[in-house]
């Protein structure tokens, strides 16, 4: 099935939106609902929605403030109609939404669909109701293996560590792809997809503009749930003769991106499609390939699905030009519009992938300018606009489940709450003296919104001129991409971007007419390296 893009008189606003990720727990805090000053709350977003719109951005996308006991911070929901009184009210919700609207901000709300927190009330009632009931359909459990059940069903593991199913008192397991405090549920049981219906209808009731689906490739798993295998195929007649097994192992994925997942997912399309302006679902779906992730905007199915492709990319010409060229190569036979994203609340913040300090600011500013420069829509993470690094949190203040599963480092990282002003922690985040949840490091005084306002050679100023360059852009569906050496070029209506992804500076297109439009750092009549320029004939 394939669909035409549509025509400007009529064209979906998150097409081409630039969108905010707000960690509402690390975002403002009002001081005055449940967390007190250290934790971000609805009413401090909504005291800070004329930054959002003076920054540029198109609308926001709050990560999860339902009802939850917090053992993932928000991604275990135990009632997906209410907030967590840590964040507010029903009442802080709506107040939300509309001032968003007013400032001329959609919103976007995450949905976490594969599981539920082991708090929510059909999961009591499935330990309550014991093996057999209709209870315990809702979600997955199982029989274990071996002499007396004593061994998981099967042999997967979670993606916080260790195995992905944990014993109940009256001898059976339930599967948990995550932590044991999220249990999956059954996709395969009506009454869930039923439920998620009404859940939608809620929220779009409240005025909500679409939804960030999590784990949108989870939901089903194959229904015999097999072990998972390490398959390795014999070499290939064009193998080299030293591949290693390593190397030729193709990853067996039995629990997830199943093709039952993609009804689900038209459903949810006829269920937006009843509702006014152009309500929208994107899909955090961490598939194989461009084309599988594609399936999952195909025009009956999802509006959008990130594109993590340009988020793993190495700092290269020529990996960009590749994630550029793959993506819409992929995106053509449906339709569909691109999606670009370098940080969010689960990795690593880009300045640091990069290489951290100087060098690593300089290539993560240079590659959102190129980002913002893409058609599609960009989205953005809170404090990457700010130059934020990823912190190294110390043990005792570590709070993600990965951590305390693997003792590993989680994404605590990432997540460090914003500074807005002054020049020591909290840095303006709440009222009062008070320190927020994971403490914010003692050198970001020079970081803050304060701070970096007015200078013209701040990432936030970048950011604020690129958006503004952004919005006069017309809209596009198509870019040429070429590489030159160690230059990444792109071309859309008139515009040339150059990224300089080298060692030695290169020089710039010559022409009287050749004017400068936004650059990431400064040029002349070179563009230096780990730098980015917008230019106009």
């Amino acid at each position: 099935m394939t669909e035409t893009p549509p025509t400007d008189e009529h064209r979906p606003w998150w097409r081409d939106a630039v969108v905010y990720q707000v960690y509402p727990r690390s975002f403002a805090s009002s001081g005055t609902r449940g967390g007190g000053a250290g934790i971000g709350d609805l009413p401090g977003i909504t005291s800070r929605l004329p930054y959002l719109r003076d920054l540029g951005v198109d609308a926001l996308w709050l990560t999860p403030f339902y009802t939850s006991p917090q053992h993932d911070h928000g991604y275990d929901v135990a009632d997906y109609r209410d907030v967590e009184r840590l964040f507010g009210t029903l009442d802080d919700a709506d107040a939300l939404v509309a001032g968003a609207h007013e400032h001329g901000l959609k919103v976007v709300v995450d949905l976490v669909p594969n599981h539920t927190s082991d708090e929510h009330a059909w999961f009591r009632a499935a330990l309550a109701a014991g093996p057999g009931g209709p209870e315990r359909a809702r979600y997955l459990f199982r029989e274990g293996r071996g002499q007396g059940g004593d061994e998981p069903p099967n042999n997967w593991q979670s993606v916080f560590g260790g195995p992905a199913w944990t014993r109940v008192d009256d001898g059976q397991w339930y599967l948990h792809l995550f932590d044991s405090t999220q249990p999956d549920l059954d996709w395969r049981n009506p009454e869930v997809g039923d439920m998620f219906e009404d859940v939608l209808r809620f929220w779009l009731d409240r005025g909500v503009d679409g939804f960030r689906v999590d784990v949108a490739h989870g939901l089903f798993k194959e229904e015999s749930l097999r072990d998972q295998e390490r398959v390795v195929p014999p070499p290939g007649p064009d193998s080299p003769p030293e591949t290693s097994m390593v190397e030729r192992t193709e990853v067996d994925e039995p629990m997830w991106d199943q093709p039952e997942v993609h009804e689900v997912y038209r459903r949810w399309h006829r269920v937006l499609a009843d509702y006014p302006g152009d309500r929208m679902d994107v899909a955090e779906a961490w598939t194989r390939t461009p084309e599988s992730m594609a399936r999952y905007v195909r025009p009956d199915e999802m509006q959008q699905a990130f594109n993590f492709a340009w988020l793993l990319a190495p700092w290269s010409a020529e990996a960009f030009a590749d994630v550029v060229t793959g993506t819409f190569a992929a995106l053509a036979p449906v339709g569909a519009s691109p999606t670009w994203v370098l940080s969010n609340h689960d990795v690593i913040r880009h300045p640091t992938r990069y290489g951290g300090g100087l060098v690593g600011l300089a290539r993560a500013r240079a590659a959102t300018l190129a980002m913002l420069a893409l058609p599609g829509s960009s989205y953005l993470y809170q404090g990457e606009e700010l130059g934020l690094e990823q912190v190294d949190v110390a043990p005792e203040d570590r709070q993600d489940p990965s951590w305390f599963r693997t003792g590993e480092v989680g994404r605590d990282g990432c997540r460090v709450p914003i500074p807005w002003s002054g020049d020591a922690p909290p840095y303006g985040f709440g009222p009062g003296g008070e320190q927020p949840w994971i403490p914010q490091p003692a050198d970001w005084a020079g970081l803050t919104v304060e701070a970096q306002t007015g200078d013209d050679g701040s990432t936030l100023e970048l950011y604020r001129a690129a958006l503004a360059a952004r919005r006069a852009l017309p809209t596009a569906d198509a870019v040429e991409v070429s590489v030159e050496g160690d230059v990444l070029r792109l071309e859309r209506d008139g515009l040339v971007v150059l990224v300089n992804c080298g060692t030695t500076d290169v020089p710039l297109p010559a022409g009287d007419d050749t004017r400068v439009v936004v650059a990431s750092g400064q040029v002349t009549d070179t563009l230096p390296p780990d730098t980015a320029v917008w230019l106009r004939g």
